[in-house]
């Protein structure tokens, strides 16, 4: 039995239209996932209430997601040394701020002679975290509290900042 050219041909391919809308129906997707958890985070408010109680920084929730100098010693997992003051105090906490303030997606919500609060951002996802820094003058320290308003680890973000802000506390010679 013969073939004819006709019957040798390959079919045509057939519509692949709706393949052709995967990727962008995936890319909506990410980017609706994106804007709530922009939009989940914006609304989030700090799991412990920031500021000072009896002259000490709120105690670090029972997550991995915080670090504060005021911890205990033993708690490897939420504490940090202080910074070390040098310089007159009376002006530490402004130029703590002048620091700060040179660091990426900072936003300084209060101010004093003995407190600062300031809200850092993550990069993509936008997350805050709050950083409060406490003057103890007698004590030639000024503590430093950093905590994660979501999510439960912060995969060491909060430490690494507080050493970032460390370090540069000290090249400014402060």
């Amino acid at each position: 039995m013969a073939m004819t050219e006709e019957a040798a041909a390959p079919a045509p391919p057939a519509d692949n239209a709706k393949f052709k809308r995967v990727p962008l129906v995936a890319a909506g997707v990410i980017v609706a996932l994106y804007g709530l958890a922009v939009m989940f985070n914006a609304s989030a408010k700090p799991a412990t209430e920031p500021g000072v109680t009896d002259g000490r920084l709120a105690p670090c929730p029972d997550k991995p997601n915080c670090v504060c100098s005021h911890a205990d010693a033993d708690d490897a997992v939420h504490a940090i040394d202080p910074l070390t003051l040098t310089g007159d105090p009376s002006d530490a906490i402004a130029r703590l701020r002048d620091v700060i303030d040179a660091m990426p997606r900072t936003s300084v919500v209060e101010q004093s002679d003995t407190y600062l609060r300031v809200e850092f951002k993550t990069l993509l996802m936008r997350y805050v975290d709050d950083v409060e820094c406490l003057l103890d003058a007698d004590a030639g320290v000024i503590h430093i509290r950093s905590a994660s308003r979501v999510g439960y680890s912060d995969l060491g973000a909060n430490r690494k900042r507080v050493e970032a802000i460390r370090a540069a506390w000290e090249a400014a010679g402060r």
